[in-house]
């Protein structure tokens, strides 16, 4: 089967919309660092319009920091990939551009910083998920002993993070007199500029202060809040787009149809006019960002582990179980709503409403497995900001141990068969042996609660999180998810 490339467009034009600029001739503004499915569904998709409505100087470079797999996807396709929108109304089909070349950092780290120092490049955005970040959660600040800032600090020009590269970058542009890029985080993390710009500047500081100090006055780093739900893509699902496009393509994405992106306009070099694409650009993303993290992505978390312990392999299934799905509602109704300030003029009881029919669509095979990775690294935020406001505030914190709960037990590594779980973790090694180590219910418990990298100074001590926390573990234990929800919730 021929592959999707720039001489079989026109076959796929049969099927899909694909690009109605001159591909050869625009040019690169943008370099993206983690280029994965997210990216190229997301900020790529809105890039993407721009360049169809004549905006050709906005091109993405992506790379890669670990694999090779975008590349190899991506090369023999001239950069084109196919956006495969799923939802209730059936699919709908987009062949996408925007991405100019993939670069693979190990393969090549002097060539990624030479591209990401081109006076050309106005952004350098990224999609490295939370650990990609080098801090530590609980305190925000950069972890000093992680390998791989230990690396770039004492390899600078062979750096291997995503920091180092844009502390490097930026230190040849200062070096060369080039002005600065806007740093642009695309990831879930609330406050995601002011984390990275915090993180740059420590790991800059580390390697010169003359040079922290120009990032300071030169470098922008804009909050954003992002929202698309983007499953993994699957053999299955290049095999069913072969059939229907006639071509094969190996750098496909799927997605929903909802899309969200707000931007903090704070940038210190030119930008593409994202707003012209349907993002919104704010004077303060906090209060969006705030409710996406608590709503979307804290219930997606609690329904990725409640449903895997379950037995369930994908969220629309998870919420076709009447007592899963009413868990949904009620975390959302009676925990995480009271802790959110709304802006003027949006309809929270709707957004509510939509976030479960977007969990239940059954054109996304969306993993329970794939949402419940890395989460000592996402729960801080999912959770925890959430939890203690409901402490604060004396409010209800049932469902949220539960939460935790269901949590503790995933990582712990055995599901209610009995089968061993392939946990994805940067401290899955660590949890597992608390829990290994731990008798009973209250001792894994309390152990869990106690790792201070995750839940800071106060959390771990609480009498009341422990012990609700405990009271669901033990019947989790007992009794399984399903049917302990079920007594709560009865």
């Amino acid at each position: 089967m021929q592959r999707l490339n720039n001489q079989t467009l026109a076959t796929a034009a049969q099927v899909a919309s694909t690009p109605s600029y001159d591909r050869a001739s625009a040019q690169a503004g943008i370099v993206h660092l983690g280029i994965g499915a997210f990216h190229r569904a997301h900020q790529a998709w809105y890039t993407e319009a721009l360049l169809n409505k004549g905006a050709t100087d906005w091109q993405i470079i992506g790379a890669s920091l670990r694999s090779p797999t975008v590349k190899n996807q991506l090369a023999a396709q001239d950069g084109l990939y196919t956006i495969v929108e799923r939802g209730a109304d059936g699919e709908k089909f987009q062949v996408m551009g925007a991405v100019k070349e993939v670069l693979v950092g190990p393969e090549s780290p002097a060539a990624l910083l030479s591209v990401m120092a081109d006076a050309q490049i106005k952004i350098v955005s990224l999609t490295v998920t939370e650990k990609g970040y080098c801090h530590d959660p609980a305190s925000g600040n950069l972890n000093l002993n992680n390998p791989d800032i230990q690396h770039d600090l004492v390899n600078p020009e062979a750096p291997k993070s995503a920091i180092g590269y844009i502390v490097a970058a930026l230190d040849a542009r200062r070096r060369a007199g080039i002005d600065s890029f806007t740093v642009l985080s695309c990831d879930n993390l609330p406050n995601n500029g002011e984390v990275l710009e915090k993180v740059v500047l420590q790991y800059a500081e580390k390697a010169s202060a003359e040079l922290a100090v120009w990032i300071r006055a030169n470098t922008t780093f804009p909050c954003t809040m992002i929202d698309r739900i983007v499953p993994a893509t699957t053999d299955a699902d290049r095999q069913e787009l072969e059939g229907k496009l006639g071509l094969r393509d190996e750098g496909m994405v799927l997605a929903e149809p909802f899309s969200q992106w707000v931007i903090e306009d704070k940038f210190c070099s030119a930008r593409p006019a994202w707003e012209d694409a349907g993002a919104l650009l704010v004077d303060d993303v906090h209060a969006y960002e705030i409710m996406k993290l608590r709503l979307l992505n804290g219930s997606h978390s609690l329904l990725a582990y409640c449903g895997y312990l379950a037995g369930f392999d994908y969220v629309s299934e998870v919420m076709r179980e009447p007592v899963l799905a009413k868990l949904c509602q009620t975390f959302m109704d009676r925990e995480v709503s009271q802790t959110l300030s709304v802006p003027t003029g949006f309809d929270m009881e709707h957004y509510k409403v939509e976030l479960r029919e977007r969990f239940a669509n059954p054109g996304l095979k969306h993993r329970t497995w794939q949402i419940a990775m890395d989460g000592s690294q996402k729960i801080p935020q999912r959770w925890l900001q959430t939890l203690q406001a409901q402490l604060d505030g004396e409010g209800n914190i049932d469902l949220l141990c539960l939460a935790l709960a269901a949590w503790i037990r995933y990582v712990s590594g055995v599901d209610e068969k009995g089968d061993v779980i392939d946990v994805q973790d940067p401290l899955a090694a660590d949890l597992k042996a608390l829990c290994d180590a731990s008798n009973t219910p209250e001792e894994t418990v309390r152990a869990v609660l106690n790792m201070q990298e995750v839940f800071g100074a106060a959390l771990g001590g609480n009498a009341q999180v422990l012990a609700a926390t405990t009271e669901w573990l033990t019947r989790i234990n007992e009794q399984g998810v399903l049917a302990a929800v079920k007594a709560e919730l009865a």
